[in-house]
């Protein structure tokens, strides 16, 4: 028996979540989602220490995160009741998994969201040098929690557009990357545009196995957002045919962007005038001598960041509205505005716990520096939640062998590849231990989980004493 608290609308009677959101919507928001600050800003980081190496990095963490997709969509597809993965994981993991989850999802989108306004300060500091990183951060925030007290239809319309820009900035660079090293493009400091800066084997490894180790961070949080997808059901207007087509077709492309980016970015810089501090998309066009260029692409960096922002504060929020509406939150997270039906008191909680983590740059002024920290607890946070998509489907199929025979979009090898997918993130969990600024975030994790046990032992006991009073 589930008690709810008093004077706590249920679920059922409370308005439900418009499905406004159309195919388009659904396949930019979660390109948009996935293709922002790890891309324009962790990239420079990520091929400093790592090395052309960074290659096979990308190439492995989205092989994995590909499976993570399958076995999400095939559990979610399962059942058109669940409006998130956090839902699925509840029927095969109980409520408190999907507790532990669903916060735990909620904060690594607060993290991530705090990480992609502050690297919005930076990329303001281009123009403005002299300029403190948290004024621009923090009216970002503004304009984001603003902006997604539109319809979900408006969001998706706006995000679409914003995803798009991404897109065609990532492509045009592509292509122009193709173009320099097809003509020997020679930048003002004699560094010539070619596949040579690929192939040299003194920069495949240029740190050695440490440098190697240490891009993975930096690339699984580059990959958030990619799961996007599972927190859309509700408001997906056929999820049975957009959602297998999206799951099949975003992967891809992300895999594609983020691998044909790095080549061109490497083969046309060359690995030692990459700078771990600087987007390297701005350096390539620096170092090709065309600083118009490269404040367009600063610009361009920018409204990356906050499109990617934008996306965690609408999954904070959503992810907040199902917590509540399992009782796993506050009922009145649960509650939607009568016009929009947008869940505004989830949204304003969250937005005033990204606010608190901005506020950080006052005691971190670096950006590269707070945006380690803060990419590093995203990341943790998200392989967990990834992780326990692949440990409810490893339920499911134990469970419910009949809904696996019926389904029309099977996980491929899905028991193998869950399993496999499994040791990959604990592997890449445990590598953060060889990293001190890594290392600092993850030693952060267990008070978070700690927190999280305090909270659901005094939950279960005042549902205890509630059933007690009712049963006499």
């Amino acid at each position: 028996m589930t008690v709810k608290e008093p004077h706590a609308p249920s679920a059922s009677s409370s308005p439900q979540l418009e499905r406004g959101l159309s195919e388009r919507h659904i396949q930019m928001i979660a390109l948009g989602g996935a293709i922002g600050t790890g891309l324009f800003m962790g990239a420079g980081k990520n091929i400093a220490v790592a090395g052309t190496s960074i290659l096979i990095i990308y190439a492995l963490v989205g092989f994995f995160m590909y499976m993570v997709m399958r076995a999400m969509g095939e559990v979610l597809l399962s059942k058109l009741d669940y409006r998130s993965f956090a839902d699925f994981v509840a029927d095969y993991l109980g409520p408190k998994a999907s507790f532990y989850l669903g916060w735990s999802y909620w904060l690594s989108w607060v993290v991530t969201c705090i990480a992609d306004v502050v690297v919005c300060g930076g990329y303001m500091q281009y123009w403005f040098p002299e300029m403190s990183a948290w004024i621009p951060a923090l009216i970002t925030l503004g304009v984001l929690c603003m902006f997604n007290l539109l319809s979900v239809k408006m969001f998706g319309e706006a995000e679409f557009w914003f995803a798009l820009i991404k897109v065609i900035t990532i492509v045009a660079l592509i292509f122009t990357g193709i173009w320099m090293v097809a003509t020997g493009w020679t930048s003002p400091d004699g560094v010539q545009a070619s596949l040579h800066h690929l192939t040299d084997s003194a920069v495949f490894l240029p740190h050695g196995v440490t440098g190697f180790l240490a891009g993975f961070q930096i690339a699984i949080f580059s990959y958030t957002g990619i799961e996007l997808l599972g927190t859309m059901t509700a408001e997906t207007r056929d999820p049975q045919v957009i959602l297998p087509k999206a799951i099949k077709a975003i992967p891809l492309r992300i895999i594609i962007f983020y691998m044909l980016s790095m080549i061109v970015i490497i083969a046309v810089t060359s690995w030692a005038a990459i700078s771990p501090d600087v987007s390297p998309f701005v350096t390539l066009f620096d170092k090709a001598g065309l600083p118009a260029a490269a404040a367009i692409i600063n610009f361009v960096a920018l409204t990356s960041a906050m499109s990617s922002a934008n996306s965690g504060v609408y999954s904070s929020t959503r992810m907040l509205y199902g917590l509540s509406v399992e009782n796993h939150a506050h009922w009145q997270f649960r509650i939607l505005s009568r016009t929009t039906r947008i869940p505004v008191r989830s949204l304003l909680f969250s937005c005033c716990c990204m606010l608190s983590g901005t506020l950080l740059l006052f005691l971190v002024p670096d950006v590269m520096t707070l945006f380690t920290i803060v990419s590093t607890l995203a990341a943790i946070l998200v392989i967990y939640s990834w992780g326990m998509i692949l440990v409810a489907y490893l339920a499911y199929r134990k469970q419910c062998p009949e809904l696996h025979a019926q389904s029309r979009f099977k996980m491929p090898a899905g028991i193998v590849m869950s399993w496999l997918s499994l040791l990959f993130f604990a592997f890449s969990v445990v590598i953060m231990v060889f990293d001190p600024d890594t290392l600092a975030a993850l030693c952060a994790m267990p008070f978070w989980f700690g927190l999280l046990w305090i909270v659901w032992r005094v939950k279960a006991r005042k549902a205890q004493a509630l059933r007690a009073i009712s049963s006499s």
